[in-house]
């Protein structure tokens, strides 16, 4: 199964109290903000190997209900997305993601 067809598979999220309140303070970012990237299309999901230590990592580059573009580190708890960290998109992050959208039309809302 590979990480699209995993991520498709999950059923919510489990959240670590440290890392709520660290994407918020830290970023602002809600925990409700992340979740929403996940919900919605155009989704980009990579590997994030460099982190990738004691249990794979991933990402991903999205936008929430607001059209706030995040990007969203994570990794797999058995049926749930646990997320690690969540931020506002960075220039290299955004070029990316539009690049994304644009080789995905079907996927924009």
């Amino acid at each position: 199964m590979n990480d699209r067809e995993r991520l498709a598979e999950c059923e919510g999220f489990d959240w670590d109290d440290g890392n709520l309140e660290k994407n918020w303070e830290t970023h602002r970012v809600a925990y409700w903000e992340a979740e929403e990237v996940f919900l919605n299309e155009p989704l980009l999901l990579k590997r994030d190997s460099k982190h990738s230590v004691a249990e794979p990592r991933l990402f991903v580059l999205g936008e929430t209900n607001a059209m706030r573009r995040l990007f969203v580190s994570f990794t797999f708890r058995e049926k749930l997305v646990r997320v690690i960290s969540a931020r506002n998109m960075n220039r290299r992050e955004e070029r990316q993601f539009e690049k994304y959208e644009k080789e995905n039309p079907a996927l924009s809302k």
